[in-house]
């Protein structure tokens, strides 16, 4: 079962420390490595070896895209940390939505970029998700997750849509 309080507190913790919501940022100030790769389709990876907790993203990134992936794998360092250290992750099949560790990232992602207040300001404004995504600059994937896991934590805002599960290998935009 999914701790979406848990994952949404660990979040928030991060943005305290750091006094940012700029995944790379994050990424720096808590000491993992962020290297970049000529990958083909591979977005981003993370690891844990050595003592050294190191984030391999896709060289060809746009910036929000970068943002995305450097946060879902900061979530998978504050999450999964143990699974990265024994070798559990399978690096090439991170982004599989279907796996529970995988949704958690995405969540976590999700609490790390967007803050609540302006979230559910923006979607009274405009409302609709996919123009709300768009004025954000992310992946209206990651902001239906956003939504679902605010109402887990008590917010009621309708949820029409149900998000692309395989949203990150759906992603022209990387290239």
């Amino acid at each position: 079962m999914i701790d979406s309080v848990g994952i949404y507190r660990k979040a928030e913790e991060l943005i305290d420390r750091c006094d940012t919501r700029d995944a790379a940022q994050i990424a720096r100030e808590i000491g993992i490595k962020v290297l970049y790769h000529d990958f083909d389709t591979l977005l981003g990876l993370y690891t844990y070896r050595w003592r050294n907790r190191i984030i391999i993203l896709n060289d060809g990134l746009s910036y929000h895209t970068e943002q995305l992936v450097t946060a879902h794998e900061i979530g998978h360092d504050r999450l999964h940390r143990a699974l990265a250290q024994n070798n559990e992750f399978k690096e090439f099949g991170l982004l599989n939505i279907k796996d529970i560790t995988e949704y958690e990232a995405n969540a976590f992602a999700a609490h790390l970029l967007l803050s609540n207040d302006e979230v559910l300001n923006l979607i009274r404004q405009v409302n609709d998700l996919s123009k709300a995504a768009q004025l954000l600059c992310v992946n209206p994937n990651l902001l239906l997750i956003k939504v679902r896991e605010m109402n887990k934590l008590g917010y009621e805002i309708p949820l029409s849509v149900e998000y692309d599960r395989d949203f990150f290998n759906n992603m022209p935009e990387f290239i």
